[in-house]
Parts: C-alpha cells; sequence; structure tokens
C-alpha cells in the first residue's frame, strides 16, 4: 500500500516520533478491544489520545466549576418554577385514557 492510499489516517498527526518499545500483549489486546482499533500503532496511538482528551476534560470542568453561576431569578427568567409536579402529569394522563 502506497502513502497516497492511507490517505487520513496520516494527515492527522501533526508530529511524529518513532519509538521502539516493549508492551504487556494482554494490556494491547485490552485496549484494541476497549477503542476498536485493529493495528498495535492504531491502538497505542488512540490509547494516548484518549487520556489526553481525558485530561482536557478535566481541565475544561475545572473551568467550569471555578466560574461563578448565579441561577437566582432563572425560574422566573425560563419560566420553569423549579420543576414539575408529577402527581399533575399522571392525574391528566390518566384523565385522557379514560381511567380517572
Amino acid at each position: 500500500m502506497d502513502s497516497a492510499s492511507r490517505g487520513p489516517r496520516w494527515r492527522n498527526l501533526s508530529k511524529v516520533t518513532r519509538i521502539s518499545v516493549d508492551v504487556n500483549d494482554e494490556w494491547l489486546d485490552a485496549a484494541r478491544a476497549e477503542l476498536g482499533t485493529s493495528s498495535k500503532v492504531d491502538t497505542i496511538n488512540a490509547a494516548l489520545r484518549e487520556i489526553a482528551m481525558r485530561r482536557k476534560g478535566r481541565e475544561i470542568a475545572e473551568i467550569f466549576a471555578s466560574a461563578p453561576i448565579d441561577f437566582s431569578g432563572s425560574a422566573d427568567a425560563w419560566r420553569y418554577g423549579g420543576g414539575r409536579n408529577l402527581d399533575d402529569l399522571i392525574g391528566h394522563a390518566q384523565q385522557e385514557a379514560g381511567q380517572g
């Protein structure tokens, strides 16, 4: 297979470092099954990407957690009232079904 036929698979890699490492076969097989990858290279790259994305997600969550959020007045703004009375919904549904 020539490099042109590989297409998008290699375009996503902005920088590649070639390394030779010993990898635990059981962990590699488990990661391959979990990630749905078909090759060792794809599995290792997908696992590294997953870990990096988890870190980025934690960073984003920390930013949101540290941002002051004021929900006072939001119930009136959205005319929500803080929740629904499910008993009324059940009663209406029973009436419509001819059970109430």
